[in-house]
């Protein structure tokens, strides 16, 4: 296959370029490439007046940059990240990515952190299937989860996220982008734009590939207000989103009760191998599960007793990092995220 990429720069920044693959321009030949290549790329620069480009380019995509895909069970692919906070990090790729391959088509969970990554996202699958990318599943509203959706739409798929993601995902976008641009040089960010989901799931929905189905479930707040988890029935493998985390320290973003309240629901029943949002996958519920349970556990009991103690805000947030310290050497990013968990647990639990 030969995939069209674009050099593009910011019009207002000349020095702000990089590349982007536009895959309304894919052929099998180079030639069916060139021969669309113009107005493939005219078309989604006049939609992008913010960039200018240059001459379009057809390449093999055996030269085109790829993620690392890792089969982790029949049909089923999973792109690793790096399970640190994305401010450490250099490109922010550090939320798993799971592809599903069906006899008809496939399904891609999550998107990633940038237009760039979900780019070597859809090189990596073309280098596995030609069959058609139908469905993008985004488990969350987080950026390392959903910034690469617009790629896969281009692609042709339909993107599908719990009722409660296109509210709280707008609220954020704009955040989300400048957070971007300032911690990333601009080839890892160029071209990014925030793009809605096509369908809403309210509380279950199946998406056939053929010969396998996806069952997709929509929970109440836990990590966010927008989790959903996806369960392909074939090889009872569970994506979770970030309602698992492993070896990253969790991040409370929606309500700590209702996190613990879905870890104490046996969530994964019936699951042969689950694949949290960040972290390694683990055949055994039990053995994923535990250090994060502890964890949370650990962080409502120590709010309890600062608020009991009648300690304010200010004073609750390092005496609830303190009571968590012993902890603090099982999980990356700790530093970064106990106050602000601190922080969300206060808020929620003072109100018991």
């Amino acid at each position: 296959m030969f995939h069209l990429v674009l050099g593009v720069c910011l019009a207002m920044a000349a020095d702000q370029c990089g590349q982007v693959l536009l895959p309304q321009g894919d052929s099998a030949t180079a030639q069916g490439c060139r021969t669309q290549a113009a107005q493939v790329a005219d078309a989604w620069l006049a939609a992008r007046p913010e960039l200018t480009g240059s001459a379009p380019e057809c390449r093999a995509n055996a030269d085109l940059p790829a993620l690392d895909l890792q089969q982790v069970a029949r049909g089923v692919h999973v792109h690793f990240g790096d399970s640190h906070q994305m401010e450490e990090t250099p490109d922010g790729r550090i939320a798993n990515l799971g592809v599903i391959i069906g006899r008809d088509a496939v399904a891609v969970i999550d998107a990633g952190v940038s237009r760039a990554q979900a780019q070597d996202l859809y090189v990596a699958i073309r280098r596995i299937t030609d069959l058609p990318v139908q469905h993008l599943i985004l488990t969350h509203m987080h950026p390392d989860h959903v910034l690469g959706a617009q790629v896969l739409s281009e692609v042709g798929a339909r993107i599908t996220a719990h009722h409660a993601l296109p509210q709280a995902l707008q609220a954020r976008a704009a955040g989300y982008l400048d957070a971007l641009v300032g911690l990333y040089p601009a080839p890892d960010w160029i071209g990014t734009q925030v793009v809605m989901p096509d369908d809403l799931v309210d509380d279950r929905r199946q998406i056939d590939l053929g010969d396998r189905s996806l069952l997709l479930r929509a929970w109440p707040a836990a990590h966010t207000d927008s989790d959903l988890t996806v369960l392909d029935r074939r090889t009872n493998t569970l994506f979770t989103g970030d309602l698992l985390f492993r070896d990253l320290t969790p991040v409370v973003d929606g309500s700590l009760l209702g996190w613990l309240e879905w870890l104490d629901s046996d969530p994964a029943r019936g699951a042969g191998l689950i694949v949290p949002g960040h972290g390694p996958a683990s055949e055994s519920w039990a053995d994923a599960s535990a250090p994060q349970t502890a964890l949370l556990k650990a962080l409502a009991t120590a709010t309890r007793r600062a608020i009991q103690d009648g300690l304010p805000l200010s004073q609750a947030v390092p005496a609830i990092a303190n009571a968590l310290q012993p902890m603090q050497n099982s999980w990356n990013s700790y530093p970064e995220t106990v106050a602000r968990n601190a922080t969300a647990a206060y808020k929620e639990l003072e109100w018991e």
